[in-house]
């Protein structure tokens, strides 16, 4: 296995052993270790601590792996979004928001995604393949090997892919970005968002972390959310909300707001006693505007007044607003519009939206 799909403890212990059995001194695994992800490197050659040799025998049998950037777009907020492909041509996204000091870094854990939310650009084109923990922590790798790069604040798995889905991939790349030795980024500043997966979720919250959970709710009524989340149908609301009782830290919910989908008074009163429930904060999601077939955003006014009467009932509610409006910046977007020959590997500026669900500035709040 990759040394880079290994937990930094395991990676260590890996390049300490490739190393004794060339007969090279000790130092040189911690040499090498730190060029995982403390430091990166796009080669080994890059590596100047390291003897010619040595960087020589890394590139043979241990070649940094690194996606292509297939596409990139700057908002004029400052969003920038990436289109990342891999060897055997999947391409998927990540997003970075900045906020004032807060550099959050949305990325993606699959190519695709297999439960078919109806908003969602990413549900509807279609499950492709897992990521490897490598291929989820490179999009934070990648933004260490650009000129200047500096390293995110804070990540959330809110990119494409379901995360729960693809959990021992995520698992390890969760060990990836807290780590000390790896890149070091605190689990409070870390949020995993999930449609609602019952069994991934009981083995996040056995992790001893403070990582924080955001549940993609979008309707407080079952046979409401099951017209927008397939997924409800086997993991019903009920349920997840008793899985979600065994974290300690808040939960979030992101609620997606759809023209008379779940936008009714009747919608807020159930939400509020929700998330009463469970302690949890209310993102309200303006629906990403060109969105999905057939849906429409709620508009703005009953946005305010559904927010107004969540408070009103004793539960704790923002109004996000949409970012990268002026690019494909909402998940899957782009990887449409690339693959509909519509976008270059650099542009900036309008293209043509594809659907759902805007990355919010809510994510600079993980």
């Amino acid at each position: 296995m990759s040394w880079w799909d290994l937990r930094p403890a395991d990676a260590a212990d890996a390049i300490a052993a490739w190393v004794a059995a060339r007969g090279e001194p000790a130092f040189r695994a911690r040499q090498i270790a730190a060029r995982l992800w403390q430091r990166p490197v796009a080669a080994w050659a890059d590596a100047t601590d390291l003897p010619r040799a040595l960087q020589q025998a890394l590139e043979a049998e241990h070649p940094v792996p690194r996606p292509a950037l297939a596409a990139r777009q700057a908002s004029t907020d400052g969003t920038v979004k990436f289109l990342w492909r891999f060897g055997d041509g999947a391409a998927i996204e990540s997003v970075l928001i900045p906020e004032g000091r807060r550099r959050t870094l949305c990325v993606s854990s699959q190519a695709g995604c297999a439960f078919g939310c109806v908003f969602c650009a990413t549900g509807r084109m279609g499950f492709g393949r897992h990521l490897a923990p490598s291929e989820i922590a490179a999009q934070v790798r990648e933004l260490l090997l650009e000129p200047g790069g500096e390293r995110p604040t804070n990540v959330v798995f809110m990119g494409m892919g379901e995360p729960l889905h693809n959990w021992p991939a995520v698992d390890i790349a969760l060990s990836i970005l807290n780590d000390p030795e790896g890149f070091g980024i605190g689990a409070r500043h870390i949020t995993v968002s999930t449609v609602g997966l019952v069994p991934g979720l009981a083995k996040l919250a056995a992790r001893p972390e403070q990582f924080k959970v955001a549940w993609s709710l979008h309707s407080p009524a079952s046979e409401r959310r099951a017209g927008l989340m397939p997924v409800e149908r086997k993991y019903p609301l009920p349920a997840v909300t008793e899985a979600l009782r065994a974290f300690a830290r808040r939960v979030t919910f992101e609620y997606v707001m759809i023209r008379g989908r779940n936008d009714q008074t009747e919608d807020a009163r159930a939400l509020a006693g929700l998330a009463r429930e469970l302690g949890a904060h209310v993102n309200l999601l303006p629906l990403h505007p060109g969105g999905a077939p057939g849906l429409e955003p709620t508009p703005p006014a009953v946005i305010t007044a559904f927010a107004a009467e969540l408070r009103r009932l004793g539960a704790n509610a923002t109004v996000r607003r949409s970012r990268g409006l002026d690019i494909a910046a909402a998940c899957g977007q782009l990887r449409v519009a690339v693959d509909a020959g519509r976008v270059g590997a650099e542009q900036n500026g309008d293209v043509e939206e594809e659907a759902r669900v805007g990355l919010q500035d809510d994510a600079t709040q993980a």
